[in-house]
């Protein structure tokens, strides 16, 4: 091998990368963080990087549309404390979120894994969708409720996933949406999804990509179907752009 290569990184973690989270959950300053930021970078950061990659070449088969490089798909360990009561610094775990192209910027539908020393979490949907989004996906259950309530009972997704809907669902029906609409129990909801909690060990094993993959590519129906109503937008955009280049 030549001098200064770097030896790509295993698409999976280690015990390093366990202990390292449960160091920054009992030390999440700053000054921690700093003094083990190599330990980061190659136990956390580069695996999961060679995660991403993996994971996002098989999702061309899938789901082509979510398809990027993995710095884009990786999320930041940085807190954003702006907002929030609690000011520790850093995220005691490890995401990746693969976004729709075009819709990078908003919620849309999409992918999601994480790593922490308590679990590994894989999901699909659409979470914490803006209003105009909330109100698009809400219009298409009115005509489409029993296509999405058959993908989500799918035997096969639900032997491997469960579902993810919102605790907060409204507790009335939307403002002009009817109240003995057979799929008012959908539109109630402010986020729809599926999701697997599995071992924190899961992410220590050489499976870890067949395990994100098998699930991704049973949700991706549900992520398509939430994505719809955004994609003449979507399209539109790409367009505009074009043209100005």
């Amino acid at each position: 091998m030549p001098k200064n290569s770097v030896v790509p990184a295993n698409p999976y973690f280690n015990e390093q990368a366990l202990k390292f989270l449960r160091g920054l959950r009992r030390n999440n300053n700053r000054e921690w963080f700093q003094a083990r930021r190599e330990i980061y970078e190659r136990e956390l950061k580069r695996p999961m990087l060679a995660v991403i990659e993996q994971v996002t070449d098989a999702m061309a088969d899938f789901a082509p549309a979510h398809v990027r490089p993995a710095e884009k798909s990786m999320m930041r360990i940085y807190r954003d404390t702006r907002f929030s009561a609690d000011k520790t610094p850093y995220k005691t775990h490890v995401a990746a979120w693969w976004a729709r192209l075009g819709m990078e910027k908003t919620s849309g539908g999409g992918y999601y894994f994480h790593f922490s020393p308590a679990e590994v979490i894989v999901a699909a949907g659409i979470y914490m969708p803006q209003r105009e989004q909330l109100f698009a996906i809400r219009m298409q259950l009115l005509e489409q409720h029993e296509e999405f309530r058959k993908l989500l009972k799918d035997k096969k997704l639900r032997k491997m996933m469960d579902l993810d809907l919102d605790v907060r669902a409204l507790s009335r029906p939307p403002k002009g949406f009817p109240a003995d609409h057979p799929g008012i129990d959908l539109i109630k909801q402010q986020q729809w999804g599926v999701f697997a909690r599995l071992p924190a060990e899961t992410a220590l094993k050489s499976t870890l990509v067949k395990e994100i993959v098998t699930r991704f590519r049973l949700a991706a129906p549900i992520v398509d179907f939430l994505n719809r109503p955004f994609r003449h937008e979507v399209e539109k955009k790409r367009q505009y752009i074009f043209k100005l280049m």
